[in-house]
């Protein structure tokens, strides 16, 4: 039965009315790019540059302090690239660098867990320039942020096998098939003349997705993309090396509100097996029911997950079957064993070689322990092939002719590409947080590198510092570092302080507990030595951190987040 489906008596959100009357995402866009008095957008364009890719942010470490000086806050945008499946070519990779080195305030490179890049830091006046950029490359961010489909997610490496390389064929296929279809993009950023009366939206909608919506392609047993974090999954059923269908997984989401108990994290829900061919309609039909059928009063309660409590399960995939005029097969065996990227060289399966280096929270930049973004630039200077990146955070180095292995190793070790650390920093990761985010409660990317050593000297204390623990922190609760997803998770709470949660599962498929909330990063540390101690101690055999806390019942494991979670 469906549970408050009409909402037609309720006032729609903020957020609708935009995109409403913003004429196929364009608004006054144009005129806020003339406006040389400020460095921000206004209005309306703050939320419909987002459709476009990018995010108004400005660096509140320097808030207060311009404030003072009676001062507008120091704008710039953050743009993040559409790149589904990660790859990138050496050749774009210069120039991304050389923009971001000479066009950007910061100077860096992010990689995101979105398997793309961003930049932070672009001054209004230069947003033209790097969207011609990436045209030029054959690249773009449009439908990176908002209320689309985001970039779609693949298992990281095509070159691992002919099966890898379909995967990433169909990330791409998905990508291109749910993009907005407007014209704005093109004519805003690419100078195109405009068309009248050419403009159709007829996946998305005139007034697109109720929220953001993210998709993922993965083959067992490898869940590098952290499948059950998002709204709708592939995962490839293989014969005889090549893919014949999928099992169609949706309604994962990890973003809550801190207090507010109608928000919840929740891993994604098997609807049924599909055959390859049904692949894009089945795609569209999930979509458009999320679109028709989704929240647009409550954006707190607007992604798939809560469109599936609120109507169920059962009738959301009906609907499905009836728009893509299918049947669902029952769900053909699948099973994920590991998570997280394999550092280090391997080989291809055209025997060129391919090195995933450790890229300590996604950040490309040069500081005193290594010269991250200078030797990938020396890389990319010699290297034919390509750069892939992980979702992760990370970037594989691919398709390295045998003849360039040596050169780019001896580059990569001078660097300090090449070194080595421990399990549990290769299995870390962080949101950007401060100083760009608007919505950072706490210290995410800064903090971590030092309080990852803090925890590594825990478990050397204890002897069990080459084990994985799997652990993430986000400075906010709107889920970016995938923090429910881990082992040991942080979440920004105020300046300082987190909610500490523990009990998540190596392979990303159970969510954490809350464990201790409102703490200083001093006291997680005695909670967490606390808690390594006895997990050294009294584990079984080969037991993870995640396993232990839940059989000693240090915390309830999570059956059902939208009841247990809370509780």
């Amino acid at each position: 039965m469906i549970k408050n489906f009409k909402k037609s008596s309720l006032t729609l959100t903020k957020e609708e009315y935009i995109k409403k009357n913003s004429n196929y995402l364009r608004g006054t866009i144009v005129d806020d790019l003339k406006n040389e008095v400020t460095n921000g957008f206004d209005g309306d364009n703050f939320s419909l540059i987002r459709f476009h890719g990018m995010y108004q942010q400005d660096d509140r470490d320097l808030r207060v302090e311009r404030n003072e000086q009676k001062l507008e806050p120091r704008y710039a945008m953050m743009l993040r690239c559409r790149l589904p499946g990660g790859v990138i070519s050496s050749k774009q990779w210069l120039k991304i660098d050389s923009f971001a080195t000479n066009n950007t305030l910061y100077k860096t490179i992010r990689l995101t867990n979105r398997q793309t890049f961003q930049l932070h830091g672009i001054l209004k006046k230069n947003l033209k320039n790097i969207h011609q950029i990436l045209n030029k490359m054959g690249l773009d961010s449009l439908g990176t942020a908002n209320d689309v489909n985001r970039n779609v997610l693949c298992t990281s490496d095509p070159m691992e096998s002919s099966v890898h390389q379909e995967c990433y064929l169909w990330a791409q296929k998905i990508s291109n098939f749910l993009l907005p279809q407007t014209k704005a993009y093109a004519e805003i950023w690419l100078d195109h003349k405009k068309v009248f009366s050419t403009d159709q939206e007829p996946i998305l909608g005139t007034t697109y997705l109720p929220r953001k919506f993210k998709t993922t392609v993965v083959i067992p047993p490898d869940n590098d993309v952290d499948l059950y974090a998002n709204d709708m999954n592939f995962i490839a059923i293989i014969e005889k090396k090549k893919i014949i269908g999928f099992n169609v997984l949706i309604g994962g989401g990890l973003s809550i509100v801190h207090g507010n108990k109608k928000t919840w994290p929740f891993l994604a829900l098997e609807l049924g097996y599909i055959s390859i061919d049904k692949t894009l309609s089945v795609a569209k039909a999930i979509v458009t029911t999320q679109r028709d059928w989704g929240n647009r009063n409550d954006r707190k309660n607007a992604k798939t997950r809560y469109t599936i409590d609120n109507i169920g399960l059962d009738v959301f995939k009906k609907e499905v079957e009836t728009r893509a005029n299918i049947t669902f097969e029952l769900i053909r065996p699948y099973s994920f064993t590991t998570r997280g990227d394999k550092i280090g060289w391997k080989k291809d399966i055209n025997n060129n070689w391919s090195l995933t280096i450790f890229v300590q929270n996604g950040r490309v930049c040069d500081n005193k322990d290594q010269l991250l973004k200078s030797g990938l630039l020396k890389i990319a200077n010699i290297h034919n092939g390509k750069f892939r990146i992980t979702s992760n955070q990370n970037i594989i180095i691919s398709e390295i002719l045998i003849e360039n292995k040596s050169k780019i190793e001896k580059i990569a070790i001078a660097y300090g590409l090449i070194k080595k650390i421990s399990k549990l920093r290769e299995n870390s990761m962080a949101c950007v947080s401060f100083p760009t985010c608007p919505l950072a409660m706490a210290e995410a990317e800064r903090m971590l590198s030092m309080f990852i050593t803090k925890v590594e000297n825990i478990m050397l204390k204890y002897g069990v510092e080459k084990e994985v623990i799997i652990l993430r922190v986000s400075g906010c609760p709107n889920g970016c570092g995938r923090s429910l997803l881990a082992e040991i998770g942080l979440i920004g709470k105020a300046i300082g302080k987190y909610n500490l949660y523990i009990g998540g599962n190596r392979i990303g498929s159970r969510i954490p507990k809350i464990y201790q909330e409102n703490i200083t990063e001093k006291e997680i540390l005695v909670h967490l030595e606390f808690l390594i101690k006895n997990w050294s101690i009294y584990r079984k055999e080969n037991e993870d951190f995640g396993d232990f806390v839940i059989r000693k019942k240090i915390v309830k494991e999570i059956i059902n987040p939208i009841h247990d979670f809370w509780s």
